[in-house]
């Protein structure tokens, strides 16, 4: 009579079970930001021994207390990587026309290469007239009709500051982008569209979400990389991501404790994601530093000398 076999041990559910997955990789913006002065430093010196310092003036109406925070990190920056910067101060009962004459001074001083219109403005201005007023070859900001309209035709001169940020974070990290599905939550004029069209040009296959947008799980867990814009404190949740992905917070808001907090749930999300950023000290240094960045590349582009020494390169 054979002998019975025994009945393997139960498995042991420690030792079969997959390992967890490793935390995601946080983007440090603030070290990417260092490492674009350090560069941009040695472009400058550059500039200067063709007669040219980099000039950017940042125009403010009112004392936003939040503005004036924003202000002084970006005259810093300025200062790290070498470039002049001054603030226009206007009070906030100026006129529409005392702001629109201010911006168009700034047009026509050669010690200005770029200008930053400091938002938000008092609500009885015209904010979209005062933005066109920017000569183009000066909106470091890039969002003028002719650089969004420039950046639609696959011929950006200035890429808008943060969705620049947001690609330099991916392809530093060595984020794939080509062929890649990627989804944007938001559709502003200053984040979500120019955002769409960025990844485009890099080979990514884009969907557009916004608060209308139903089922919008569905879709952000489909996100090779997922970029977060809709202004909702912690709206993206771990459920909503796709494992492995990069998730780039673009949110900022303000939590009733004075704390700051991204659109993404950076806990949880951590915890699935493959690259995350953190809220603050991720896509917001990386912002500033586009701004500095185009800022040098519009003194570059009004240099003659220093095109041909290949200082655009």
């Amino acid at each position: 009579m054979p002998r019975r076999r025994a009945a393997p041990n139960p498995p042991d559910p420690e030792m079969t079970a997959p390992p967890a997955a490793a935390p995601a990789t946080v983007l440090d913006g603030a070290a990417a930001a260092r490492e674009i002065y350090a560069a941009l430093k040695v472009r400058v010196a550059a500039l200067g021994k063709a007669g040219v310092r980099p000039g950017l003036a940042a125009v403010q109406v009112g004392d936003n207390p939040a503005s004036k925070i924003y202000l002084r990190n970006k005259v810093r920056a300025c200062a790290e990587a070498g470039v002049y910067s001054e603030v226009l101060q206007l009070d906030t009962g100026c006129t529409q026309d005392t702001l629109l004459g201010e911006v168009a001074k700034l047009n026509r001083n050669p010690a200005v290469h770029g200008i930053l219109l400091q938002l938000p403005l008092p609500e009885r201005f015209d904010a979209e007239r005062i933005a066109q007023a920017v000569a183009p070859h000066k909106d470091v900001d890039g969002l003028t009709w002719v650089s969004l309209g420039a950046l639609l035709a696959g011929r950006p001169v200035f890429e808008p500051c943060t969705p620049a940020g947001v690609i330099f974070l991916l392809e530093r990290a060595g984020v794939p982008l080509d062929g890649r599905n990627a989804v944007v939550v938001g559709r502003s004029v200053i984040v979500g569209k120019p955002m769409a069209l960025m990844l485009m040009a890099r080979g990514a296959t884009v969907t557009v979400c916004h608060s209308r947008t139903r089922d919008l799980a569905v879709h952000t867990r489909r996100a090779d990389i997922l970029v977060a814009a809709i202004g909702r404190p912690r709206f993206i949740t771990r459920d909503m991501v796709k494992p492995g992905s990069a998730v780039i917070d673009v949110g900022i808001n303000r939590l009733p404790d004075g704390k700051l907090a991204g659109d993404v749930d950076f806990a949880t999300v951590r915890e699935t994601a493959g690259w995350l950023t953190p809220v603050p000290g991720g896509v917001g240094p990386m912002t500033v530093a586009m701004l500095i960045s185009n800022t040098v590349r519009a003194a570059e582009s009004s240099a003659p000398h220093a095109r041909r020494n290949n200082l655009n390169s």
